[in-house]
C-alpha cells in the first residue's frame, strides 16, 4: 500500500535576534554630577519618573546634550498643542519609517491609550494607509508619510493638516517628527535593547 503523505508541521516563526547594544548604561549608584542632573531633570519634568532605558540610557553618555534633548522631548510629547491621539499617530509613522524597535515598543501602547484604534496601529506597522481611521488621523498619516518620502509636503496635504491643527500645532507636528526621527537614529545607531521578554517587531540587518 502506498504510504500516506506526512502532514507538514507548521513552522514556528523565529523571534528576531536582538543586536548587541553598543553602549553600557551607567549604574545608578555611580552617576557623575552631570548624569545626576540629567536624571533629576527627566524625573522632575512632565514625565514624572526616570528609567534607565531607551533614549534616556543613551543620553547618559552625553548628559549635557541629554538635558536639552529631554526638555524638547517632554514638550513635544506631553505639552504640545497637537492632540495626543494625533501626535502618537505621527510618532508611530516615524517609528515605522526608521524601523525603530524601542520607539515602536513604547509608543504603540501609548497610542492605544490615547485613542488610536488597534486596526490603525496594525495598518501603520504593515506599511499601509489606515483608510478606516478618523479623517484627522489619515491627514496626519499622509502628511508624515509625504514629508519623509519627498522631503516636502504638497499644498493639498498641508492644507488638510493645517485645517485640523491650525498654524501653531502644525509647526509643532513637524517638530514632533524631527524629534522622534532624532530619537530613532539614536536608538538604531546604539542598538537600544528592549526590556527583557519583549520581542523585536522589525527585521534587523
Amino acid at each position: 500500500m502506498p504510504k500516506k503523505p506526512q502532514k507538514k508541521k507548521p513552522s514556528k516563526k523565529q523571534p528576531i535576534k536582538q543586536p548587541k547594544a553598543r553602549l553600557t548604561p551607567p549604574s545608578l549608584d555611580s552617576l557623575t554630577e552631570a548624569q545626576e542632573k540629567l536624571k533629576a531633570a527627566i524625573a522632575s519634568g512632565p514625565r514624572g519618573s526616570f528609567r534607565m532605558e531607551g533614549p534616556f540610557a543613551i543620553y547618559m553618555q552625553a548628559p549635557e546634550y541629554g538635558i536639552l534633548a529631554q526638555e524638547l522631548g517632554g514638550y513635544v510629547r506631553l505639552r504640545s498643542t497637537v492632540p495626543p491621539r494625533l501626535s502618537e499617530t505621527a510618532i508611530l509613522c516615524t517609528a515605522k519609517f526608521w524601523r525603530a524597535q524601542f520607539e515602536w515598543y513604547a509608543h504603540a501602547r501609548i497610542a492605544a491609550e490615547k485613542g488610536v484604534k488597534e486596526k490603525t496601529i496594525k495598518a501603520i506597522l504593515a506599511g499601509k494607509r489606515p483608510d478606516k481611521a478618523p479623517k484627522d488621523e489619515i491627514a496626519i498619516y499622509d502628511f508624515v508619510k509625504e514629508l519623509y518620502a519627498d522631503r516636502r509636503v504638497s499644498d493639498a496635504t498641508y492644507k488638510r493638516v493645517q485645517k485640523v491643527l491650525g498654524d501653531q500645532a502644525t509647526v509643532e507636528l513637524v517638530g514632533i517628527c524631527g524629534y522622534y526621527a532624532m530619537i530613532s537614529m539614536l536608538l538604531n545607531t546604539f542598538r537600544a535593547p528592549l526590556p527583557a521578554g519583549e520581542e523585536l517587531i522589525f527585521k534587523e540587518p
